[in-house]
């Protein structure tokens, strides 16, 4: 086995290029605030064609007793993984809610 040596500058560089962390997901479970874990969209639906506040979308993850929610606007990259307690909200490009799915 042997060692390596990387100059002093590289080290430092390689300290300062750590990646952003990514923004917290929208809708964590408040203090005493009922969630069930498991997602029911159509409980959620009285929601539809309001603005996405972070209230909103909180009042609708809580109705459809999700465990977090996340807000997908049009063409936005989302990554496909299936998460049985997360409430998708849909807005359009103005931010009002088109739609909600489990997953």
């Amino acid at each position: 086995m042997s060692l390596r040596f990387l100059p002093l500058g590289l080290i430092a560089l390689a300290a300062c290029t750590t990646p952003p962390t990514p923004p917290p997901v929208s809708g964590a479970p408040a203090a005493g605030a009922p969630v069930s874990g498991q997602c029911n969209a159509e409980a959620a639906q009285r929601h539809v064609g309001k603005v996405a506040t972070p209230a909103t979308v909180d009042a609708a993850r809580r109705d459809a007793g999700a465990s977090v929610a996340r807000t997908l606007k049009p063409d936005q990259m989302v990554t496909m993984e299936y998460m049985e307690g997360r409430l998708n909200v849909d807005v359009d490009a103005s931010n009002v809610i088109i739609r909600f799915r489990c997953g």
